[in-house]
C-alpha cells in the first residue's frame, strides 16, 4: 500500500505539521520523523503544543520547557533539538517584546489575567503558540537577532511541529480566521498574517496519522477535506500500527468453515504437532483466528479508502515490543526509507 514516489516537494519541505486523531500515534510519528530528518546530518527541531510532554516519554528525557534542549545527537552529524510551548509564557514573551511590560507582565500573571487572555481567546492563543514555531523555523544561523551567513542560511534545517489532533487542527493552523474578530490590526495581526504564510508555503507539509479502523480513517478523510479547503498543503497520509497477516487465504477460508468441523481439523493438526487439545485451547484458537481474519479484512477496506484519498500513502509497522528498545528508531527508519526525509 505505500507509495513507491513521494512529490519532488517533500525535499525540500522546512516544516512538517504531523496530526491525526488521539490515540494513532501522532506524537510518535512526529518525534520519528524528527529523528529520521537528523540522521540526514540536519539540525531539527520538534515541537509540541498541548503540554502532554510527549516528546520527554518518547525520548526518556526530563519534561520540556519552554527552552529549546538537544535530545539527540546523530553520529552523522546531525541533530534533534526538542521543545515544549507554552500559551502563558509565550503571552508573556510577547507582552515584554512588543510592549516593554517587564515586571507588568508578571503582575498580570499573579491576577490571573494571561491565563483569562489565552482561554477567552483562543485564536490568538493559537497565534502565539504557532508564533514560538514561527520564530524557530525562521531563525537564522548564530542565533536571535543575529544575520546569517547567506539567504535561507537558518538555525533548524527543518521542523517538526507536533499539533492538536484532527478535530482542533484546522482552527488552530488557520490562525487568520482565528484572530479574524479579536485583532483586525496590530501586532497580532501582523504576526497571525506571517505565520499564515509560513504555514501555506509550498516547504510546509501537513502529514495526517490515522490507524486501519473505521473512526480513525472517517475522521483522517474529513480532516483532509478541511485541511484543503483552507489552502494548506498535504503531505503524507500515515497509517500507523498495521499489522502483518499470520494467516493464507486458505486458512481464512478454513475459519469460515462450520463450529463442529473446524473444531474437528484443528484437534486433527494440534495431535499431529504432538499436542493434546483441550475445549478452551480449541475453543480459544478459534475465536483468535477468526478475529484475526476479520481484523485484516477491515484493514484491506480501511486500506482501499485510504489509496483513493489523494496523498501519498506511508506504512508503519506494529512493533510487538512498544518504543522501547529502540522502536522510535526503527520507526525513523521506516519513514526514511519510504522517502519521506
Amino acid at each position: 500500500m505505500p507509495s513507491s514516489r513521494l512529490p519532488a516537494e517533500f525535499a525540500n519541505a522546512r516544516l512538517h505539521v504531523v496530526t491525526g486523531k488521539g490515540g494513532v500515534g501522532k506524537t510518535t510519528v512526529a518525534a520519528a520523523l524528527g529523528l529520521a530528518l537528523a540522521s540526514t546530518g540536519k539540525r531539527v527541531l520538534v515541537a509540541e503544543v498541548e503540554g502532554r510532554q510527549g516528546l520527554s516519554q518518547t525520548f526518556d528525557v526530563p519534561p520540556l520547557g519552554t527552552e529549546e534542549v538537544r535530545l539527540v545527537s546523530h553520529p552523522g552529524g546531525g541533530e534533534l533539538w526538542g521543545l515544549s510551548v507554552d500559551a502563558k509564557a509565550a503571552l508573556l514573551e510577547y507582552l515584554q517584546l512588543f510592549y516593554k511590560l517587564g515586571r507588568a507582565g508578571s503582575a498580570l500573571e499573579k491576577v490571573g489575567a494571561i491565563d483569562f487572555a489565552t482561554t477567552i481567546a483562543p485564536g490568538v492563543r493559537d497565534v502565539l503558540l504557532i508564533g514560538k514555531v514561527y520564530e524557530a523555523a525562521g531563525r537564522p544561523r548564530g542565533g536571535r537577532g543575529k544575520g546569517g551567513s547567506k539567504a535561507g542560511d537558518r538555525h533548524y534545517d527543518a521542523v517538526v511541529l507536533d499539533a492538536p489532533p484532527t478535530g482542533r487542527a484546522v482552527r488552530f493552523l488557520n490562525v487568520n480566521e482565528g484572530v479574524a474578530d479579536v485583532a483586525k490590526m496590530g501586532p497580532i495581526k501582523s504576526q497571525a498574517d506571517s505565520i499564515t504564510r509560513m504555514l501555506r508555503d509550498r516547504r510546509t507539509l501537513i502529514h495526517m496519522v490515522t490507524l486501519l479502523e473505521e473512526m480513525p480513517v472517517q475522521e483522517s478523510l474529513d480532516g483532509l477535506a478541511e485541511l484543503r479547503s483552507v489552502g494548506l498543503h498535504l503531505g503524507a497520509l500515515i497509517v500507523n500500527q498495521v499489522r502483518e497477516p499470520h494467516l493464507t487465504a486458505a486458512h481464512v477460508s478454513q475459519l469460515a468453515e462450520a463450529d463442529d468441523e473446524l473444531d474437528a481439523l484443528l484437534r486433527e493438526e494440534l495431535t499431529t504437532a504432538g499436542l493434546r487439545p483441550t475445549n478452551p485451547m480449541v475453543k480459544g484458537l478459534i475465536a483468535e483466528g477468526r478475529g484475526h481474519a476479520q481484523r485484516l479484512a477491515l484493514q484491506d477496506e480501511m486500506s482501499e479508502e485510504i489509496a483513493a484519498a489523494g496523498p501519498p500513502v506511508l506504512t508503519l509497522p506494529t512493533l510487538s515490543g512498544g518504543l522501547d528498545d529502540g522502536g522510535i528508531a526503527v520507526i525513523a527508519d521506516e519513514l526514511a526509507e519510504q522517502g519521506l526525509v
